[in-house]
């Protein structure tokens, strides 16, 4: 019975994304997905790497540790121009004498919210024979996502960014593509990620993913997603000196980034926080560090005076509400302590 619901919940997330459940290995996570891919690649492989700044610090960190780094520039909405890869892939022949071992594309923003042309940069890596990985973490349950059609070699998800619970997700990989394990140990996920599966968690993010495949709820969520980060955007740029930062259009709906002048992002949490409403600055996974967004500094943005908001299943109107009627009075009250 064990057996039999892990293998539906594959089915289901499999289903969600448009791969084939043997292509689905389950992890602990999105960041345990990223480091597999990039262990499983590298280990047999060793060489550069080439990514964008803007993509995640699983994504940035794993990569550096195993391998030298070849930076793909993106423009200020954080976006990355497959130009920019097919630059990088010449520097990366240039400076090492090889094409890269991997490339990352990030199939959207985790902070900005911009969404990447990862079709277009996968089918150029696949013309030149390197392996793609795309971090689909911030996309997976918020835009329709066919990795059978796009090509990727890797693909990592994360079932608490859809809805699901935490500690689960998975790395998805291209049909027929063996890598080495990251963990080792026990023959489990046929031989490609030791240790006893989280059967519960597994269920659970099946079970979002069921939800969200049902026809027309995907597209029905994200368009009340996106409905509510324009209203968060319409209320904040009512105040003086706040800005967009990342793509208008081209973006996932359910993530906003705000500039705003003249006060730092720390006291304008604290503000917002005590009036009952969340919100954070730069990636939820850098909350223990001082040091300003990667991401944001990649697009040339003061990460010190940016605010990320993020919408979510269970948000409602009112949280919404909540929000646009205390961002004014908070940012008026630093303002005028500083002035």
């Amino acid at each position: 019975m064990a057996r039999a619901a892990l293998e539906e919940a594959r089915e289901q997330i499999a289903f969600l994304v448009g791969a084939r459940p043997r292509q689905v290995v389950l992890t602990s996570g999105g960041t345990e997905s990223v480091n597999a891919a990039v262990w499983g690649t590298l280990a047999g492989d060793p060489g550069p790497v080439a990514l964008a700044a803007v993509e995640h610090s699983s994504v940035r960190d794993a990569s550096s540790r195993l391998g030298p780094v070849v930076a793909i520039s993106v423009d200020g909405t954080g976006r990355i121009e497959p130009a920019a890869v097919d630059e990088a892939l010449t520097r990366c022949r240039n400076d090492h004498g090889r094409l890269p071992a991997l490339v990352h594309c990030q199939w959207a923003n985790h902070e900005v919210g911009t969404v990447q042309p990862v079709v277009a940069v996968v089918a150029r890596c696949r013309d030149v024979g390197v392996p793609v990985h795309v971090d689909a973490v911030a996309a997976a349950g918020h835009l329709p996502v066919d990795l059978d059609a796009l090509g990727a070699d890797l693909v990592s998800i994360s079932a608490h960014k859809l809805g699901g619970p935490p500690g689960i997700g998975a790395l998805v990989l291209r049909r027929g593509l063996r890598i080495s394990p990251l963990l080792l140990g026990g023959e489990q996920e046929r031989a490609r990620r030791a240790g006893l599966e989280n059967l519960t968690a597994a269920i659970a993010f099946g079970a979002a993913a069921a939800t969200l495949a049902a026809p027309g709820r995907l597209e029905a969520e994200a368009a009340t997603a996106r409905r509510r980060t324009e209203r968060l955007a319409e209320a904040a740029m009512g105040v003086d000196g706040v800005v967009r930062i990342g793509a208008t259009d081209d973006r996932v709906g359910h993530i906003l980034c705000l500039g705003v002048a003249g006060v730092e992002a720390e006291p304008v949490l604290l503000g917002l926080d005590q009036a009952g409403v969340a919100v954070h600055s730069g990636s939820s996974c850098s909350s223990e560090s001082l040091e300003p967004s990667p991401v944001l500094e990649a697009m040339g943005v003061d990460g010190e005076r940016s605010l990320r908001l993020s919408v979510g299943w269970s948000t409602t109107d009112d949280d919404v509400e909540a929000f646009a009627t205390t961002f004014p009075g908070v940012v008026g009250r630093l303002r005028a302590l500083q002035g």
